[in-house]
């Protein structure tokens, strides 16, 4: 028993990610304090999406993959959760498997609440990243959203705010789009 955790810790321990190699083709993937509807993918470099699987139960997730199948390249295992996104990424080279524990990240996500009229933004950011907010509004039938409003927020504290107030006198719907990170994410009002 001591030996098989010496042999799982000797591999990637980074965040939810717990990284096992069961033999020379196999890899054993962990994901620990999963709640149910989470979202788990295996990733491209180009951000195309090899596996996907939505977390069905609370806790531990176990997965394994035959990763040296891929073609040569860089990969992302991806962990959607509530209010973050956690990524670890992993090399491919002629079968050889080479998880890159020092490059995974943790991308909080921005925190949207509206009262009345009012919108409430928050982000947290460890690496004091910009955020980009875009707002748009819905034109109505078959028309896109217009951008009605947009800013870069840069601060030098971990944590980003804003308070935007709403026109009071439109019933229609609003779409709110954040990109920080390298990551976008949308809110629908």
């Amino acid at each position: 028993m001591v030996a098989l955790l010496a042999t799982v810790m000797g591999y990637a321990n980074d965040g939810s990610f717990f990284i096992s190699k069961k033999d020379a083709k196999k890899t054993v993937l962990t994901l620990s304090n999963v709640k149910v509807g989470d979202l788990f993918t295996l990733k491209d470099a180009n951000a195309l999406v090899l596996y996907k699987e939505t977390i069905q139960n609370p806790g531990v997730y176990m997965k394994g993959f035959n990763l040296t199948s891929l073609p040569n390249g860089t990969y992302y295992f991806v962990l959607d959760k509530d209010m973050e996104v956690e990524s670890m990424p992993f090399h491919i080279k002629d079968g050889t498997v080479d998880f890159n524990r020092a490059a995974s990240e943790t991308v909080f996500k921005p925190s949207t609440h509206i009262k009345d009229n009012t919108v409430y933004v928050s982000k947290l950011s460890l690496n004091k990243a910009p955020l980009e907010i875009e707002v748009y509004r819905d034109q109505g039938d078959y028309s896109p959203y217009k951008l009605v409003f947009s800013e870069v927020l840069e601060s030098n504290s971990e944590k980003l705010e804003r308070i935007y107030k709403l026109e009071e006198n439109y019933k229609g719907k609003y779409k709110i789009v954040y990109k920080t990170e390298g990551k976008k994410f949308t809110e629908l009002l």
